[in-house]
């Protein structure tokens, strides 16, 4: 993962696979920026393979909270540039695309991108857990018809994290 933030816009480019691992970094790096003013997010999926339930739930939550904060005013947006045919799929298969603007066009230049830094040390299982379980509840809440899909390991998650407790 890798950003260019400038005039209040992040341009954040994702590749290879969007998944758990990655989850957490993400959602840190958008609310940073949105604490820092930043408003509109531009994420290249160009070069993104597939996006995983947890990255997705993740992102659609982002994509929610955004969209609830609008009420009239100016509020952060996401647009998703060049995802492929499989992330456009899972997308409206889990009713989450009305929350995105999706749009395409020429990939970033890497000339500008800074890479992420990954967390140092890798990532705590508890808290990895909980930002698991937070992204499948969140999907099963934008659409009923995802409970049956992730209902089970949004259980199993809720108990692991009862254990680590």
């Amino acid at each position: 993962m890798s950003v260019w933030a400038e005039d209040k816009t992040a341009w954040i480019r994702i590749e290879g696979r969007a998944n758990f691992n990655s989850s957490v970094d993400f959602k840190a790096l958008i609310n940073g920026l949105v604490e820092r003013g930043y408003c509109r997010f531009v994420l290249d999926l160009t070069d993104c393979v597939l996006m995983d339930s947890t990255f997705l739930g993740v992102l659609a939550g982002l994509g929610m909270k955004f969209n609830t904060s609008r009420n009239g005013g100016s509020a952060p947006t996401i647009e998703l540039l060049n995802p492929n045919s499989r992330i456009a799929d899972l997308l409206e298969n889990l009713g989450v695309e009305h929350l995105f603007k999706i749009i395409s066009g020429p990939e970033l230049s890497s000339s500008r991108l800074q890479p992420v830094e990954q967390s140092a040390g890798g990532r705590d299982r508890k808290e990895l857990s909980r930002t698991c379980l937070e992204a499948h509840e969140t999907l099963m809440r934008i659409n009923p018809n995802n409970i049956s899909k992730f209902k089970e390991v949004a259980q199993f998650l809720a108990e692991d994290l009862k254990k680590m407790e």
